[in-house]
């Protein structure tokens, strides 16, 4: 098997099991598109991302171009003459000039599967909807946003009680699988002839907002989980509860209670959970935060505040 020149690019943590499994494997990257470093904290200190730290760690050449659209933004990557761009949570488009750049073109690992939840946030998208099923996507990149045609793809059911933070972590190692079956197949000449996507069947997962974490009561209780999970670890869920604004980080629906919406119900004999009527049914809440308190379970926030209870 003939080793690819090939080239990385990724920035968040999400694409660190994909950058590791490349440089582990016949097809090293001969160099990491990254994006910027960012500053952090009140002095904006700047600091390396996590793909970064990565390639850096093992003797990679890193380009960090704060955008590929200006002409001769992508000189070194022509010097560098890749066979194979691979993307995973890069962050910044690629246009035409450098799509047709390596001799097999760029490909994409997307973390759904494809058409469905095209965009920026398919984990979180794909817990909100309920959905029984996400999965990876690797696709052939073309000029739009996430529209190309599909090399391969792998299925994970989602758990009933993960978080979207969970469900990434899953996703990513399973990126990194795929990658490197895709990898292998095209370096021996087994890679199947990209399937064209749906656009019929496509729906889109958009940037989130944190005003999109917040919990209305008027709700039904299984939305209101799923917000949720779908919502952690960024950027939670919160809502107004007896008064007090808090973060919910675990909770459940439970479809056996009816009040009025928002109503505390006290008195139930659980210790371990706070429960909270939704529009339809309840929502038993595990894990909580105040404004500038710690992180606690429903337990420790009862003995606390007992008239909760």
């Amino acid at each position: 098997m003939k080793p690819l020149r090939t080239v990385f690019a990724g920035t968040p943590d999400f694409a660190v099991p994909a950058l590791a499994a490349l440089i582990d494997s016949e097809h090293r990257p001969v160099a990491v598109l990254t994006q910027p470093d960012r500053g952090v904290g009140r002095g904006r200190k700047l600091r390396f991302g996590p793909v970064k730290q990565l390639a850096l760690d093992a003797d990679i050449e890193v380009l960090q171009p704060p955008s590929l659209r200006p002409a001769g933004s992508e000189v070194r990557l022509t010097e560098l003459e890749p066979e194979l761009l691979i993307t995973a949570a890069y962050g910044l488009l690629l246009p035409p000039r450098v799509l047709e750049l390596p001799v097999h073109g760029c490909w994409n690992l997307h973390a759904s599967l494809l058409p469905r939840w095209r965009g920026a946030s398919p984990i979180n998208q794909a817990i909100l909807a309920g959905d029984a099923e996400t999965g990876i996507s690797l696709m052939q990149m073309d000029a739009g946003l996430d529209t190309g045609p599909v090399l391969l793809q792998a299925a994970t059911p989602i758990e009933a009680d993960e978080t979207a933070g969970e469900l990434h972590d899953r996703l990513a190692r399973m990126a990194a699988s795929l990658m490197i079956n895709g990898l292998d197949q095209l370096a021996s000449g087994r890679l199947p002839a990209p399937v064209a996507q749906n656009d019929a069947l496509a729906t889109h997962a958009p940037l989130i907002d944190k005003a999109d974490a917040r919990l209305d009561w008027s709700a039904d209780a299984g939305q209101l989980a799923r917000q949720v999970r779908g919502y952690n670890p960024w950027p939670i869920a919160h809502g107004e509860i007896a008064g007090q604004t808090c973060r919910v980080f675990r909770a459940r629906a439970r479809n056996d209670l009816s009040a009025a919406p928002g109503e505390l119900l006290r008195g139930l004999g659980h210790r371990d959970r706070i429960t909270v009527a939704c529009g339809r049914g309840a929502l038993e809440i595990f894990e909580l935060q105040a404004p500038n308190r710690k992180r606690l379970s429903a337990r420790d926030w009862l003995n606390a505040h007992p008239d909760w209870a």
